[in-house]
């Protein structure tokens, strides 16, 4: 189909507002999405992704592969070359082009035993978890071996050769260095210590560049791999650090100390060392040193001195990173830039030509969002998707600038006409401070229908945010659909938002932190959105704590929590943060304020506890404790999930175990009567 027939038809895809919206199934969740994760090769003939297992209905996935090299007929969607499923012991679950005919393909299994202190979790003893291996194939598919993989030179002890192979996923491609045929840029995790290691494709001969010690490399040239930018912690006596970068000084040829971007870690300045511009050989600089929210500076090291005015910046959103071309054509010239903003995809071009492909195609698609995911040399192929926050991702190949093929829907089958976008919204906490927040109404509510149950939806982390694309996990519009307010509240200690939003949230776990998630449910009410005795809270990881909390917490606006994987002893969380010390140091000093277990006398509202058996990062003993506290003094349910790691991706059986239980504990048992 050609560009301008895709322009005219996506002009006629909307629907009446009188049409009726039904719920999201569960099983509609649950399913592998049919498509997803899809890279398209540096030279433009092959794209790789994760499809349904043959026959699994998609219980089970499979890798993929595209021929794109030939004629393309565009007028049927794009049919597989190749479908290659894991086996009984190990699913394929990525996969990623690369160059010369390889694909990287990484398979995940479930696993029990000790982790010797190198996974998440305990260092000592058996661990229930998850561990990945890295495979390298060709387009066809066929023949697999582990990529990356080597022994140690020498033998140092068993605990550290376990820690080698538990390690092995860790590989990782730093560059796929666009200039050179025959090599691609590795890290590894060898002898102690990460590599950076030029790896040859053809012959996988390898050459150690650099011996990480204290410090780490964060950019390098993708042209002659050379190590352009480090970054070291450096203790300064007092318990904190000094976050130091050295620059590579293009008139000495050495790396030197760039004493403009040195900051105490206790500040947490965000500093990101984003490329070379090659006209002047200043280094691009994403940091939020000056301003709340973070801009794009040139640095000079030779002058040590910033330019006076940031190169690129956005109202009221940060700016996350440049795009530099990988062509070969004009590699390293500048493209554009990323920016957080509510999707945070957003893209703003420089680049004339890529500009005006990014602009025809959102042009195609104009109620929804469209992300470029890759091109070839001279942009006759464009892989890009189409999402929003009520449209899973679809996928299409751009060719020759005028057609467009239909590859796949990640999840066809889930009735997005039903589905109302999410909204952007803002509101202010008791303290006057601005709360950015993402609201999901149903399909078809308007405020004179009169106020509706609600849900308070705190995100993970808390050093995270949530957005208004498609939501991976499905919850905001599984609870929409069900006729549910959702709002999604981006609580003081979120990232994303600016550094006032996020030092704000330092030891007020449980505290002002809680505020906001009590603030936001009072808003919803003000707003007439909410009905005040039908509102319940709901999060997974932090946002279980936060659930626990409100369980706790007296005069609180919900009427019944349910907390995910959630976090209920502060003590322990803060004694165990991170096996990373400069982590630790940081992070684990913001973790205080009030503990759910220690309080749990105080419960008032019922409760659903849930958590997988196979969590290493919150370990199941967080839910087991609090409900176990907790379940004489409120109506509380406890479902323990088996073989369910903390994060995505999930098995489906744990979808539909999981949200089977949100949704009957909301409907049946939050508060009197149900909500």
């Amino acid at each position: 189909m050609n560009l301008k027939s895709f322009i005219l038809a996506a002009g006629c895809l909307g629907l009446s507002a009188g049409a009726l919206a039904k719920p999201v199934e569960i099983e509609d969740l649950a399913k592998y999405p049919a498509v997803s994760g899809l890279s398209m090769s540096m030279e433009g003939d092959t794209i790789v992704g994760t499809v349904w297992k043959p026959g699994s209905n998609g219980e089970d996935t499979a890798i993929a592969s595209w021929d794109i090299s030939g004629v393309i007929d565009t007028t049927k969607p794009l049919a597989p070359m190749a479908i290659t499923p894991g086996n009984d012991r190990m699913s394929l679950v990525s996969a990623r082009a690369l160059k010369g005919g390889i694909v990287q393909v990484v398979g995940r299994q479930a696993w029990t035993g000790p982790t010797v202190g190198c996974l998440e979790g305990r260092t000592v003893g058996a661990e229930r978890t998850f561990v990945n291996k890295a495979y390298g194939t060709d387009k066809t598919l066929k023949d697999f071996k582990e990529l990356f993989s080597k022994p140690s030179a020498k033998r140092v002890n068993a605990a550290m050769e376990q820690c080698e192979r538990l390690q092995a996923s860790t590989s990782s491609i730093r560059s796929v260095l666009p200039l050179d045929d025959d090599h691609i840029l590795i890290s590894r995790f060898q002898d102690g210590a990460n590599r950076f290691i030029r790896y040859n494709i053809k012959t996988e001969a390898e050459t150690v560049l650099f011996r990480q010690g204290d410090r780490a490399p964060v950019l390098l040239d993708g042209r002659t791999s050379e190590v352009l930018a480090t970054q070291r912690a450096e203790p300064d006596g007092s318990g904190d650090y000094d976050i130091e970068y050295q620059l590579l000084n293009p008139a000495s040829g050495s790396l030197e100390l760039a004493t403009g971007l040195t900051s105490k870690a206790s500040n947490r300045f965000s500093v990101d060392v984003g490329g070379v511009d090659d006209a002047t050989g200043k280094y691009y600089v994403i940091t939020d040193k000056f301003s709340d929210k973070a801009a794009v500076y040139l640095y000079d090291i030779r002058s040590q001195e910033f330019d006076s005015e940031p190169l690129f910046q956005v109202d009221g959103f940060s700016v996350t990173g440049v795009i530099l071309s990988q062509r070969k054509a004009d590699f390293n010239a500048l493209v554009g830039f990323s920016i957080g903003g509510p999707t945070a995809r957003e893209r703003y071009y420089v680049d004339p030509e890529v500009g005006g492909v990014y602009e025809g195609l959102a042009a195609a698609f104009p109620s929804l969002n469209v992300s470029i995911l890759g091109y070839n040399e001279d942009m006759s192929r464009v892989l890009f998707s189409t999402w929003s926050s009520a449209n899973p991702s679809s996928y299409y190949l751009l060719v020759d600038k005028s057609r467009v093929a239909v590859i796949g829907a990640s999840q066809p089958w889930i009735d997005t006409a039903s589905l109302r976008e999410t909204e952007f919204v803002k509101y202010t906490a008791r303290d006057g401070l601005e709360i950015p927040g993402f609201l999901t109404l149903p399909k078809n509510w308007k405020k004179e229908d009169g106020p509706l149950p609600a849900i308070v939806l705190p995100h993970g982390g808390p050093w995270s945010r949530d957005t208004s694309a498609w939501d991976s996990s499905g919850w905001p519009q599984f609870l929409a659909s069900r006729g549910y307010a959702v709002l999604q509240p981006q609580y003081r200690g979120s990232t994303g938002f600016g550094r006032k939003l996020w030092l704000e949230g330092d030891a007020e776990w449980g505290l002002k932190m809680q505020d906001d998630k009590d603030d936001g449910a009072a808003w919803l009410v003000t707003e007439g959105i909410a009905a005040p005795d039908r509102i319940a809270i709901f999060g997974y990881s932090y946002g279980g704590f936060a659930a626990m909390a409100a369980v706790v917490r007296p005069d609180g606006p919900f009427q019944c929590a349910i907390a995910g994987a959630g976090v209920s002893n502060l003590a322990k969380l803060g004694n165990n943060w991170s096996d990373n010390r400069l982590q630790r140091a940081i992070q684990g000093q913001t973790v205080k304020g009030m503990d759910p277990l220690a309080n749990a006398d105080k419960a008032n509202i019922p409760i659903l506890v849930y958590h997988g058996d196979r969590d290493v990062r919150v370990p199941i003993f967080h839910g087991k404790d609090f409900y176990e506290a907790v379940r004489r003094k409120v109506k509380a349910e406890w479902v323990q999930i088996a073989d369910m790691p903390h994060s995505l991706p999930w098995w489906p059986d744990h979808h539909r175990k999981s949200l089977s239980a949100i949704e009957s504990f909301l409907k049946n048992d939050c508060g009197p009567g149900g909500l």
